[in-house]
């Protein structure tokens, strides 16, 4: 038992550092601030970002297909080939269409592929009530890399130009991601997650079920309202961050005259990664529905207060809320799917349900950078930003675990 545990504990930090490489997406910031010094417009800056979002969101299903059914190792690899090829070629072609095609799609994909594989694997290695700090730690890697991306683009970028960038982050990339996706597998057939201790069960028993009333299909989870409120809910909550995480370096610019333009993006990138880990550990012991009320609830206040935040210390208060609970809902939303929908079919399904998140990728960074272009502000995009995570707080009210089979036959037959 104690070996397996300590495969797991291997996993689950590969997974950790694949997350890390692929996760220099939230460092757009610093990419778009060096654009527009190029003279991109606000808008264009995010167009390569948008397309980024969506095929992360959206090529998580494939992957979750193939995850399923070939292991997390085969496609972690093709991740890290196509990271690189991605990457590479952003240097090389360095247009709105070209950056849309090489770093929109291409990596991308690598994106959406590599997340897909390393948090299924992990979760499976622990007991339930385990699953919701398993899932945040895999995932705050993605979180955290801004962190140590952002500066090293920016340094990057001012030595070297964002060609010769791009193709030191494309080779790193792909040689971290390579060799990482070697210690990366799931457990053995049959294998059963080691029981917490009896005073750790004691601690942190959670108040709800992690178990799922049955292993759902793809096609009978959709069909439930369960899956159609939690979509609705990631959709909200992403479509609400992405209007402006993408324009943090120029929002501390022009609002509250931060001229390095890394500071917010790694405080957000802190907390965003802060929040995927203590979300983790909340959700397992108040359950899903809680957390996901209490995130949506201090985004509404967050975003009440970005309008007004025009000294750094407000603005970085601001911020660092969003990123706490941004970070959070990617821990949260897929817990809350293997609550659900059980973990055999898990890789599939969140992929189904992370597309929200790309439907937000697409429409938050193109709506924030059209509403800068146009009201040369970003008063508009906190408004939105508002609405909708109040969508989000009522939804959170009403969502509640799909009934147990038998409970649903009498309906069924009707």
């Amino acid at each position: 038992m104690k070996t397996r545990f300590n495969k797991g504990i291997i996993v689950l930090l590969a997974g950790l550092g694949v997350n890390l490489m692929l996760g220099t997406l939230y460092a757009w910031g610093v990419i778009s601030a060096a654009l527009m010094n190029r003279g991109w417009s606000a808008t264009a800056t995010q167009i390569p970002y948008m397309v980024a979002c969506a095929m992360f969101a959206f090529s998580m299903v494939p992957g979750g297909k193939l995850q399923d059914k070939f292991g997390p190792k085969r496609i972690i690899m093709g991740s890290a080939v196509l990271a690189g090829i991605g990457l590479t070629l952003s240097g090389m072609l360095l247009t709105p269409l070209t950056l849309t095609i090489t770093f929109g799609v291409i990596f991308g994909i690598a994106m959406g592929t590599g997340y897909s594989a390393p948090t299924p694997a992990a979760v499976k290695w622990f007991h339930p009530s385990k699953r919701g700090v398993v899932s945040g730690i895999v995932v705050s890697g993605f979180g955290l890399a801004p962190v140590y991306v952002g500066p090293l683009t920016t340094s990057l970028i001012a030595n070297h130009g964002i060609e010769t960038t791009f193709f030191v982050l494309g080779s790193a990339f792909f040689i971290g991601i390579m060799a990482l996706s070697q210690l990366i597998k799931n457990p053995p057939e049959g294998y059963l997650p080691p029981q917490p201790l009896e005073t750790e069960t004691i601690k942190v028993k959670p108040s709800f079920s992690t178990t799922a009333t049955k292993e759902f299909e793809s096609g009978e989870m959709m069909k439930t309202k369960q899956f159609r409120m939690i979509w609705s809910m990631f959709a909200c909550g992403t479509f609400a961050g992405l209007l402006i995480i993408g324009q943090l370096s120029n929002i501390g610019f022009e609002q509250s005259g931060i001229t390095n333009g890394f500071i917010l993006a790694a405080i957000y990138a802190v907390f965003n990664a802060f929040g995927r880990v203590q979300w983790g550990i909340i959700s397992d012991r108040i359950g899903r529905n809680k957390s996901l009320l209490a995130m949506f609830i201090l985004q509404v206040l967050a975003y009440v207060l970005l309008p007004f935040a025009t000294t750094p210390a407000v603005l970085m208060l601001g911020v660092s809320t969003v990123g706490f609970t941004f970070g959070g809902m990617l821990t949260v939303f897929p817990a809350i799917t293997g609550d659900y929908f059980g973990m055999k079919n898990f890789g599939v399904n969140y992929g189904f349900v992370i597309t929200a998140w790309g439907i937000g990728g697409v429409f938050g960074p193109l709506v924030g950078g059209l509403i800068r272009d146009f009201t040369g502000g970003y008063a508009y995009s906190y408004l939105i930003s508002g609405l909708l995570s109040l969508v989000g707080v009522f939804l959170a009210l009403k969502v509640t675990a799909p009934a147990p089979e038998k409970s649903m036959e009498p309906a069924t037959l009707k």
